[in-house]
């Protein structure tokens, strides 16, 4: 195995990977497959070890359709964050019903819009939402979202999201007021998180706010706990069983024995371990003289897909198919922008003999990835996508 130590059946089975290679063979990089064949595997897995838990799968980390009607198909619910993602499923036959739309931030016309197509369940942070949605989606269930801190995830989604307990629990009393169905809590604790007691400390505000709630005769029996279960990138994390374990203990230390309807939303998860993005070397430079690291120049950076290598948060598995002696590399984008640069304080090794035109796979891409892609930014188009089963 060329450039970083990894063992591959970590990320995929050899089968799909040479699967992958096989139908990459005669496309144009870059390009992105995902096998369908792993989605349902990782969707099947967790509902093996979370049974009780409703599946609300984030469409915005990989929104192929090939992806959502899999995913129907076997009982999964969506999480939408937009009316575009709500034109979609509802497009693809998927029932209202079977979506909650889990962006706090929205519109009163997309409000308005979503509850005309029968759209129910929607999530809350702020006293102004409470308000739009009382106005414009009259009676529905309504979940609020708490602040957490993101400590140990390698994407926090902190500070932008949720609000206060005492806050929330004012928007809780507020929304019943105004006729709105308060129906429970929701966090995030933050995506690719390596830390699983971030869990139990949201859980645990959880029933604090359940347990005020109900002292106001507000009774709410939802959690959501988003999503945060991680995918496999360079850094070692725990099989699915050991997280879904550890938060089942953790609802049972706050809840009891009988536990509120528990609703997931994974995206990251569920996607990211299917994807492979293939791109091509496009050159190769010494810039400082002998004995630097070599500027590895991709036909992908930062702007084609490869967003998450800010701050070089998410270190994706590079594999070449040469072999040899391996060498430390910078690796760039092809963008005429300084920021696009995917790993320059990260040790990269690569094959020492890698040459222009050779390929390298990025592992473990199947989310936020041609989601994140600009539209023609230096005019390069948006990030290719294949499925495969």
């Amino acid at each position: 195995m060329a450039g970083y130590s990894f063992d591959m059946e970590s990320y995929m089975t050899r089968e799909s990977f040479a699967k992958v290679k096989e139908f990459a063979a005669t496309k144009e990089t870059p390009f992105l497959v995902t096998s369908l064949g792993v989605v349902a595997r990782k969707y099947d897995e967790l509902r093996k070890f979370m049974p009780y838990a409703r599946v609300y799968y984030a469409i915005k980390a990989n929104p192929s359709e090939d992806v959502l009607r899999l995913l129907a198909a076997r009982g999964s619910c969506f999480d939408i964050a937009s009316v575009y993602e709500l034109d979609l499923v509802l497009r693809l036959g998927i029932p209202p019903d079977r979506l909650s739309l889990g962006n706090t931030i929205k519109k009163a016309r997309d409000i308005q819009y979503a509850y005309e197509r029968g759209v129910r369940l929607f999530a809350t942070d702020a006293e102004s939402d409470v308000r739009k949605l009382a106005r414009n989606a009259p009676g529905s269930d309504v979940f609020f979202r708490i602040l957490t801190n993101g400590l140990g995830a390698d994407w926090p989604l902190s500070r932008k999201f949720g609000a206060r307990p005492s806050v929330i629990f004012q928007n809780i009393l507020l929304a019943k007021e105004l006729g709105l169905n308060p129906r429970g809590v929701s966090f995030h604790v933050g995506s690719q998180q390596h830390d699983i007691t971030q869990w139990r400390a949201a859980l645990a505000t959880c029933k604090e706010l359940f347990d005020a709630a109900k002292e106001r005769g507000v009774v709410l029996d939802l959690v959501n706990m988003g999503g945060g279960f991680p995918a496999h990138y360079l850094s070692p994390v725990e099989k699915t069983s050991v997280y879904a374990d550890a938060v089942t203990g953790y609802l049972h230390e706050f809840f009891g024995p009988e536990l509120p309807r528990v609703v997931i939303e994974p995206g990251r998860y569920m996607a990211g371990d299917a994807g492979v993005l293939v791109t091509e070397v496009v050159m190769i430079s010494n810039k400082e003289g002998e004995g630097s690291a070599s500027w590895l120049y991709l036909d992908v950076g930062k702007f084609n897909g490869l967003i998450e290598t800010l701050d070089e948060s998410i270190k994706y598995p590079i594999y070449s198919e040469r072999t040899g002696e391996a060498r430390d590399y910078i690796i760039a984008g092809p963008t005429c922008d300084s920021l696009d640069i995917l790993y320059e304080k990260t040790s990269c090794r690569l094959p020492a003999n890698l040459e222009e035109g050779d390929r390298l796979y990025f592992l473990t891409t199947g989310a936020y990835t041609r989601t994140y892609s600009s539209i023609f930014f230096n005019g390069f188009p948006p990030l290719e996508s294949y499925v495969i089963e």
